[in-house]
């Protein structure tokens, strides 16, 4: 048994007899490791990490697509830089688009933080000082909120009047009384106040601010700063620093997958409307910059993959109004970075509707991979399908740990499946999606019936009730199609004529139907 980090780690099994329960296997920290029967992919996937290459996977649903390329994405290093959009003063509907490094960021945080300053209790400030902001009453000396305008203590304004008491005036007798009854009800306390102090023997300029139950002190290194940040262009983060390496992006729309500027309906108005450079959106290719774009199904997005193609080509992608009648139309951010790593995935029959010049970019730069659907049935790959089954439980959290008997009726499925949907005998299916959906139905029957463990008796009462509604139909009506004909209307043969289209293939059968 090794150790890491002076733990005990378990020696994985070497074969499914070894173990009692599924909780018996360790569970890899490489999420690479966690792939189940797909070597070749795997390879090619730390390849495509380390070398940032472009990855086009080809197979089946439920083979490890999806989890392959999050796997990859948590290899890359984390995000380098931060991207933020720069409002333009000398024309508001062109921003600017400012990168910024990872180091940058950090001693701009440090120096946000300075310009905080720092709180004090109202009680350690100056007594001018807090009367001023509205928190000590002038004439009972009583500390409270200055949102409280009158004293709790003495009753009377909180505000320090112009020749009232405390001023020096010797007509304050006259003319502070009658400032006091004509001053608004509340008095207006400052929000803040500036004044000099002495530290280490200089005199600095220091300002006193209103903090809610305290009193905010910047000194003058802090005053300097903000009057810095003050004279710079506003700016707002587009795609931030501490972000996922992992984008999915499938079956997203235009404005999801390429950004977009949010309409004002004043039109940008500086009074009444938002600034340009606020309603811009990033899109996903640019949130996926330093990290993984993961596309399912590929194909499907149609003439959006010339716009992948382009951002794959360019680096960069620019973000527009994408709605001619919005108001963000006429705003466009140029030179957006993306750089990312594009993991694609598609159907074998699908293949020939990826647009070959995206397709050449894949290969030129990256790799195709075909993935398996099924394993040879050896003792290693019986205990890889075992720690599957213990992924699968640890993953979901309300699932009892499986037995071994549990998991060789699991194992027993694979072949089963394997021989049924691929013709192959002596193998273990790789379609693990469902896989995985039966043994959370196993795990559903087991918690359910209070079992401590997972048992292969769930497991086949598992495999009974997760049938696909296709064998359910054909076990209740003989057939689809006797389902078909008995469950649909007059109505809906006479205008549906689709639904009858496996009895029918020949559309003119149906007056005013299919075709």
């Amino acid at each position: 048994m090794s150790t890491t980090n002076g733990e005990p780690q378990r020696r994985p099994p070497l074969a499914v007899n070894e173990i009692e329960t599924t909780a018996d296997i360790p569970i890899p920290t490489d999420p690479l490791a966690r792939v189940i029967g797909q070597e070749k992919a795997v390879e090619i996937a730390r390849i495509a990490a380390y070398q940032h290459r472009h990855l086009l996977l080809v197979g089946p649903p439920g083979v490890g697509k999806s989890m392959t390329a999050q796997a990859l994405a948590l290899h890359l290093d984390r995000p380098r830089t931060e991207l933020r959009v720069v409002h333009n003063p000398e024309n508001p509907e062109r921003p600017s688009i400012e990168v910024v490094s990872r180091e940058e960021v950090y001693r701009e945080r440090e120096a946000a933080r300075s310009v905080e300053g720092e709180l004090i209790q109202p009680t350690d400030a100056p007594a001018s000082v807090a009367e001023r902001l509205g928190y000590r009453c002038p004439r009972c000396s009583f500390y409270s909120l200055p949102t409280e305008r009158f004293c709790p203590s003495c009753g009377n304004v909180k505000q320090v009047i112009p020749g009232g008491a405390g001023s020096g005036n010797p007509f304050r007798d006259l003319v502070g009384g009658i400032l006091e009854l004509t001053a608004s009800p509340g008095g207006n306390p400052q929000e803040s106040v500036r004044t000099t102090r002495l530290r280490n023997g200089v005199e600095e300029v220091v300002a006193y601010e209103r903090a809610g139950d305290k009193i905010k002190v910047l000194d003058q290194r802090a005053l300097e700063r903000r009057r810095t940040l003050q004279h710079e262009s506003p700016r707002k983060v587009l795609v931030k620093l501490d972000r996922n390496t992992f984008v999915m992006a499938t079956g997203a729309s235009e404005t999801e997958l390429l950004g977009d500027v949010r309409h004002d309906p004043y039109g940008g108005h500086p009074q009444l409307g938002t600034l340009p450079y606020e309603r811009v959106i990033a899109g996903a290719i640019h949130e996926a910059h330093d990290g993984v774009l993961f596309l399912d199904e590929l194909p499907h997005l149609g003439f959006l993959q010339r716009h992948i193609l382009t951002a794959m080509q360019e680096k960069r992608f620019p973000i527009t109004g994408r709605n001619p009648q919005s108001g963000g139309a006429a705003v466009r951010v140029d030179n957006v970075p993306c750089d990312f790593i594009l993991v694609a995935a598609a159907n074998i029959q699908d293949i020939h509707r990826i647009l070959s010049p995206l397709r050449s970019r894949i290969a030129g730069s990256g790799y195709e991979v075909l993935l398996e659907t099924t394993m040879p049935d050896s003792d290693a790959n019986r205990v890889r399908l075992a720690q599957f089954c213990a992924q699968e439980i640890a993953a979901d959290g309300r699932i009892r740990p499986a037995t071994r008997d549990a998991v060789l009726e699991l194992i027993q499925e694979a072949r089963r499946r394997a021989e049924a949907l691929d013709g192959r005998r002596n193998a273990l299916t790789l379609r693990l999606r469902e896989l995985g959906g039966l043994i959370r139905t196993a795990g559903d029957l087991a918690a359910v019936a209070g079992s401590t463990y997972l048992e292969a008796a769930h497991v086949r009462e598992a495999l009974a009730r997760a049938r696909s509604i296709e064998e359910q139909i054909k076990e209740a009506y003989g057939s689809l199609q006797g389902g078909l004909r008995q469950e649909t209307t007059e109505a809906q043969r006479q205008s549906m004529g689709y639904y009858h289209w496996n009895d029918h293939p020949d559309p003119g059968q149906f007056p005013g139907g299919y075709g």
